[in-house]
């Protein structure tokens, strides 16, 4: 057996609040309403953490892979998730701002390197810190448009 503990796949949504929110955000995006896009969507709406392919698998059993494939993609090319790329080449997905909105992926990643779970660090004021930090040492004119950077160490479950 493994000594690293198995992250939980994602909770299938129902018709809900994050359902309702996943159909907008396709509208608001120009994305074409797919059964398969809309539950992913919901799925990443409720995360707490952000999924690897493997984890959204197994909450849609039920879906074909390359569909799953494709809703990710598009979600991500919508800019209504964001891909990231993990040190254990495993790609984690998380839902992206609402479309059109700033910032878009403006925000680090936590990722506890005993589970392999990633987390979003989403504050505003973090991302207001980035943003002033980088006008300070670069000067004026420096803008961001996406923020990459991972905090490592260990999640309040595995610490324990």
């Amino acid at each position: 057996m493994s000594s690293k503990a198995r992250p939980e796949a994602p909770a299938n949504p129902k018709q809900s609040d994050s359902t309702t929110r996943a159909e907008a955000q396709l509208r608001g995006a120009s994305v074409r309403i797919t059964d398969a896009r809309v539950k992913v969507l919901a799925a990443l709406l409720d995360a707490e953490r952000a999924f690897s392919h493997q984890d959204v698998q197994e909450a849609f059993a039920d879906m074909d892979r390359v569909t799953l494939y494709r809703a990710l993609d598009c979600l991500t090319d919508a800019g209504l998730a964001h891909k990231i790329a993990g040190d254990d080449r495993v790609f984690r997905y998380s839902a992206g701002a609402e479309h059109g909105s700033e910032p878009h992926h403006q925000h680090g990643h936590f990722k506890c390197t005993r589970c392999s779970r990633v987390f979003c660090l989403d504050s505003i004021a973090e991302a207001e810190t980035l943003q002033n930090a980088l006008q300070q040492s670069l000067g004026k004119g420096f803008r961001s448009h996406d923020i990459e950077f991972t905090i490592k160490g260990w999640c309040a479950d595995c610490a324990s």
